[in-house]
């Protein structure tokens, strides 16, 4: 379903950022809650329609406003952040914030008047999402995650497209089937340009690269585990150790005073967040970190090896169902954050250095999961549905539903 032409050519399929009829179009709307695993992507979309001409705005919070990227070039509307999970204090909070948020997009629309808003999940899409269908805008949804978030549920009705990023994405409506795409998970250029040129893991056995990462929040259990991991290796083996480890803020002394001694080849490079994260991941044999869908995405696109360790209170445990997808094809190892001890870590980490062409084989198992085309497909649909009539791109609905309703769907 996805459109391989030149894609600056003005065409029902490939619209330019003006209508058929050389009318000017309104810009396309991304909403995306604060998390990278929902701004990424959004980010990654927004780089390929910004590159066919089109003027792209951003919905997020606070935390997705201070990722790095390029929306403030764009534009970016920044709501107030939250969850709709809780007591019914946090609940009620929530509510009224959605309703204070979804004020507040509605009055940028009406200014904007945009041709698709594009909902990424997250609690800031909510209420761009209930704008746009209050407002007669078309919108569409990508999801990230093996398994269809709240706010996507909540929203599918009215949804012209679905795009999903796992063929086999669990709890997609039933009446919203018929409008799914499974398009990948779109990823931002500099991971593709890595792509291209990264060696096959464990191709220098005297050394092997492990990078650490937890999202881009961190995750208090790699810092906690790794360091205790690797002290059970062999001098030998940890002298065959590279090492570089994404560390919350508050973790980094202390990671750093637990390898001090150890022996490992080199100093190990540790920091808060790495901006360079796809060029890190591309020299690295064997990544350790969480299951979130956009580190799922890169693993395979860069063709690495992994350790994956899901989130265990991630809604609808969506973490475990993204490791499946390499679990499955042979290309990362998955253990529960129960079975993920020092002992069994470093038992891992003793047999792919005993056996390091493990990583090669397991790294191009990952690179046949990957979907390279993703972000294409996912612009693709976007501008098809931009340069459509809007009652033709808007989804079927029984009838809008005010943002009180809404935030009780969510919460389901």
């Amino acid at each position: 379903m996805t459109d391989r032409r030149d894609h600056n050519a003005a065409s029902p399929t490939a619209p330019s950022a003006s209508g058929g009829q050389g009318t000017p179009r309104g810009p396309i709307v991304l909403a995306a809650g604060g998390t990278g695993g929902h701004v990424v992507p959004a980010l990654a979309v927004g780089e390929a329609l910004h590159a066919r001409g089109w003027d792209v705005r951003l919905i997020t919070d606070a935390r997705g406003s201070a990722l790095p990227g390029d929306a403030r070039a764009w534009g970016t509307e920044v709501l107030d952040g939250g969850r709709m999970t809780g007591g019914a204090v946090t609940k009620a909070l929530a509510t009224v914030k959605l309703l204070r948020n979804t004020a507040r997009a509605r009055a940028l629309f009406k200014r904007l008047a945009p041709a698709l808003v594009i909902g990424f999940g997250g609690y800031p899409a909510l209420a761009a999402l209930l704008s746009a269908r209050t407002l007669k805008i078309p919108y569409m949804m990508h999801e990230q995650n093996a398994v269809l978030g709240r706010v996507n549920r909540t929203m599918a009705g009215g949804a012209a497209a679905i795009a999903l990023s796992f063929p086999d994405t669990a709890r997609v409506p039933a009446t919203a089937a018929a409008r799914t795409v499974t398009t990948g998970l779109p990823l931002r250029r500099t991971v593709l340009d890595h792509a291209r040129g990264a060696a096959s893991p464990g191709g220098r056995p005297e050394r092997l690269h492990l990078l650490v990462v937890g999202g881009s929040q961190g995750a208090r259990i790699l810092s906690t585990v790794v360091p205790d991991a690797i002290a059970r290796l062999t001098e030998a083996e940890r002298g065959r150790l590279a090492l570089t480890q994404q560390c919350r803020p508050e973790d980094l002394d202390r990671v750093a005073e637990r390898y001090a001694g150890l022996g490992l080849a080199e100093t190990p490079d540790l920091a808060r967040y790495f901006t360079d994260l796809p060029g890190r991941m591309a020299g690295a044999d064997l990544v350790i970190a969480r299951a979130g869908a956009s580190t799922v995405a890169e693993i395979a696109a860069l063709g690495r090896a992994s350790v994956l360790v899901p989130l265990a209170i991630a809604t609808d445990d969506h973490q475990s169902a993204n490791a499946r997808a390499l679990a499955d094809a042979g290309a990362a190892q998955v253990m529960t954050e129960r079975a993920f001890t020092p002992e069994a870590l470093a038992d891992h980490l003793k047999a792919v250095l005993a056996a390091p062409e493990r990583l090669a084989a397991a790294g191009a198992a990952a690179r046949a999961q990957a979907c390279p085309q993703a972000t294409d497909a996912v612009a693709d649909l976007a501008l098809r549905l931009a340069s459509m009539d809007g009652t033709a791109a808007r989804g079927t609905t029984a009838g809008d539903k005010p943002a009180r309703e809404a935030a009780k769907e969510s919460d389901q």
